[in-house]
C-alpha cells in the first residue's frame, strides 16, 4: 500500500539546494549574495549590482522545495555606469512606461534616491504588475514601490468563477486543494499545496483574473512525498 508521508528537510541540505538554484540563474552572481536557513525560513543577504538581480534571487529561493517564507535584506550596490541620477531614472521610467502597451496612460511615477514610486489607477492587476516589471530594468533603480490601485468592473461572482475555472486549467495546480472565496472585489484563498512556488501560483492565477483589488492568501504549505 503506498501512503504520504512526511519528509523532513534541514536546513543545511535546503542552504545547499538554494545555493545551487541561485547558481544555476544565469541573471544572479552567487558569489555575493548570502544564504541563511532557519526551520525553513530563508535569509537572503550581501550585494546586487541591480534591482532586477535582486529580484531574480528571490525568485529563485522561491523555487526550491522546503522553502516556508523568506526575508529580503540583499541590497543594491550599483557600480560605474549603472550609476544614475533620479533624473536620469525618471526620463528612462517614464518612456518604458509610455511604450509599453500593456500599461495605461494613467500611471505615473516619482523618483528619489534611485526609488521609483508607481502611482495611478488600472482594471487589471496584469496592468499593475506590467508597470513594475518594465521599470524593475532600469539602470539605477535601487527599488520599486507600486502604490497602482486596481478599480475593477465585474461582480464578486463573476470573479470566483473566472479564478476557479483558472485553477483548473493550471498544469501547476490542483484545483481540488485550493478553495477561493469572494467578497466584492477582495479573494482570500484557502487550503494546503506542497512547495511554497504553487502557492505563490495560486496566488498569480487569482491576481490575473479580472476585476481583482486584493487577495488574501492564506494557503499552507506542507512538504510531502509518496512512499512506502
Amino acid at each position: 500500500m503506498i501512503t504520504a508521508v512526511k519528509k523532513k528537510i534541514s536546513d543545511e541540505d535546503l542552504q545547499n539546494d538554494i545555493i545551487s538554484e541561485l547558481k544555476y540563474e544565469p541573471s544572479v552572481t552567487t558569489s555575493d549574495i548570502g544564504v541563511l536557513v532557519h526551520d525553513g525560513i530563508v535569509t537572503l543577504n550581501g550585494y546586487t549590482s541591480s534591482y532586477f538581480e535582486k529580484a531574480n534571487a528571490v525568485k529563485a529561493a522561491k523555487r526550491v522545495v522546503g522553502v516556508n517564507a523568506i526575508a529580503d535584506d540583499i541590497q543594491i550596490r550599483l557600480i560605474g555606469s549603472a550609476s544614475h541620477d533620479d533624473g536620469d531614472i525618471a526620463m528612462d521610467a517614464s518612456r518604458v512606461l509610455k511604450h509599453s502597451p500593456s500599461v495605461p496612460a494613467e500611471v505615473n511615477l516619482v523618483v528619489r534616491e534611485g526609488w521609483i514610486t508607481l502611482e495611478g489607477q488600472v482594471e487589471w492587476w496584469y496592468q499593475k504588475n506590467a508597470a513594475e516589471e518594465s521599470v524593475a530594468y532600469i539602470n539605477g533603480v535601487k527599488g520599486v514601490s507600486n502604490l497602482i490601485t486596481i478599480h475593477p468592473k465585474l461582480s464578486a461572482a463573476a470573479i470566483e468563477t473566472d479564478i476557479k475555472e483558472a485553477f483548473e486549467r493550471s498544469a501547476m495546480l490542483d484545483a481540488d486543494d485550493v478553495s477561493v472565496v469572494t467578497s466584492g472585489n477582495h479573494v482570500t484563498l484557502n487550503g494546503e499545496v506542497k512547495t511554497y512556488s504553487e502557492k505563490e501560483e495560486a496566488e498569480r492565477t487569482a491576481w490575473d483574473a479580472s476585476g481583482v483589488k486584493t487577495v488574501d492568501n492564506n494557503i499552507t504549505v506542507n512538504w510531502s512525498w509518496v512512499g512506502d
